[in-house]
C-alpha cells in the first residue's frame, strides 16, 4: 500500500508524549460550501494517523484536487476525558488548501488542555 497523501501526528505538549487515541475526521468541500466526509482514523500509539485517506471506491474521492478545501477534525475532548483532565477545545479543525495534488500533505498538531498549535509538517 502506497502511503497516504494526506497524514497527521498529535502530540501533547503537557506531558511531553504522542496522542494515542485521538479521533481524526478527514473533509473535503464538496460543492463550495459544504463539507462531506472521506474519512476516519484513530491515532496510534505514536500520535500518528498515516493511512487518512478514503479507501471508499469512489473515483471522484480516490485523488487529492488542486485548489479544493479540506478539513481535518481531532476529537480532543475524549482524548483529555481519557486521562481526567478537562479542555477547552472539545476538537480542533484545520482547513487547508492543496495547491498541488501530488505532492504529501502532512499536518502536526500540538495539543494541551487549554491551547493548540499547527503547521505544515513534512
Amino acid at each position: 500500500m502506497s502511503k497516504s497523501p494526506i497524514t497527521c501526528h498529535v502530540l501533547d505538549s503537557s506531558i511531553g508524549r504522542p496522542a494515542a487515541g485521538v479521533e481524526v475526521l478527514l473533509e473535503h468541500q464538496a460543492d463550495g460550501s459544504n463539507f462531506k466526509e472521506l474519512a476516519t482514523g484513530v491515532t496510534n500509539c505514536d500520535g500518528r494517523c498515516m493511512s487518512l485517506f478514503p479507501a471508499s471506491g469512489k473515483q471522484e474521492d480516490a485523488a487529492l484536487v488542486a485548489g479544493r478545501l479540506y478539513k481535518v477534525t481531532f476529537k480532543t475532548k475524549p482524548y483529555f476525558e481519557g486521562s481526567g483532565r478537562k479542555t477547552f477545545y472539545p476538537w480542533v479543525e484545520i482547513t487547508f488548501e492543496v495547491p498541488a495534488p501530488d505532492e504529501h500533505y502532512h499536518i502536526p498538531l500540538l495539543i494541551s488542555p487549554y491551547s493548540y498549535t499547527t503547521y505544515r509538517g513534512s
